[in-house]
């Protein structure tokens, strides 16, 4: 590594990891360690590490609606890998505000299909690796110290070419009609509250006064969770501007059994 190759209007001093490696483990914490090894005075911060094992649709919500409150230029490692030593690629993916590191598997799915623009390079350097022939622990091996290097200053078609074939996953979308909106369940967070793909400005669509159904049952929009009474199912729009299924102080998904893919309409309310 020579000092030519640093350019420092490109560092960094922000490094977020999300991962569904959870924390009994010590791959959060050697990840950690192969970052600081490169750059010890970058501020790592966790996202989560509590993703349901190998749920890359999970992931890729959690990154869309997360990192778009980090500074501008912060660097996002993002490992549910479930296809980690096999044929797929290790990516960086350098968007107008930040620059992504992950694996190609539709992670970052939500990220590519909200920034057309964005430039996407395939890690082939090894220079910058820990270890080349890593088969089981990439985040490590790779992810980790690519973005430590990235933090330095390394630009990052530096690490290798630019490609158009990377992989998007379908994202459900909502399906609007004249009068209904029809979404579905896509993330069930620890509360028990379960979030769906209908986001705010869709309701809109449907004008001022909407009605919203679960299971066949009408459920009342609230603008807060004590709004609602003991035990029942009510919903709202939440802080990532998505319509969320909840309980006052309660589990909605353990009580009402509800399952991702489930669906949920909105209906205009007529006069």
């Amino acid at each position: 590594m020579t000092l030519s190759e640093v350019s420092p209007h490109q560092k960094s001093n922000i490094i977020t990891l999300t991962t569904d490696f959870g924390l009994k483990d010590s791959f959060v914490g050697e990840m950690k360690g192969a970052i600081l090894s490169v750059n010890p005075h970058v501020t790592i911060v966790d996202i989560t590490h509590e993703i349901a094992a190998h749920a890359i649709d999970e992931g890729a919500f959690i990154i869309g609606s997360s990192t778009p409150h980090f500074p501008e230029g912060t660097i996002h490692v993002a490992v549910v890998d479930p296809g980690v030593g096999s044929e797929r690629r290790p990516i960086i993916i350098e968007t107008e505000r930040y620059c992504f590191v992950g694996p190609d598997n539709g992670l970052f799915s939500s990220i590519l299909s909200a920034s057309p623009s964005a430039k996407v390079i395939h890690i082939t350097e090894e220079k910058y690796m820990l270890d080349k022939e890593s088969a089981t622990f990439q985040g490590r091996d790779m992810f980790a110290p690519v973005a430590g290097w990235l933090s330095k200053g390394v630009p990052p078609e530096a690490f290798g070419p630019v490609i158009t074939d990377y992989r998007i996953i379908p994202i459900p979308r909502p399906v609007i009609g004249k009068d209904t909106l029809t979404g579905e369940v896509i993330y069930i967070d620890r509360f028990g509250n379960a979030i769906t793909n209908i986001e705010r400005d869709m309701l809109k669509l449907l004008g001022e006064t909407v009605e919203v159904f679960f299971k066949g049952r009408r459920i009342n929009l609230f603008r807060f969770y004590a709004q609602a009474t003991e035990g029942e199912l009510g919903c709202l729009i939440n802080s990532s501007h998505h319509l969320e299924l909840f309980i006052k102080e309660g589990n909605a998904a353990e009580r009402f059994n509800i399952k991702k893919g489930e669906q949920v309409v909105i209906r205009k309310r007529s006069p």
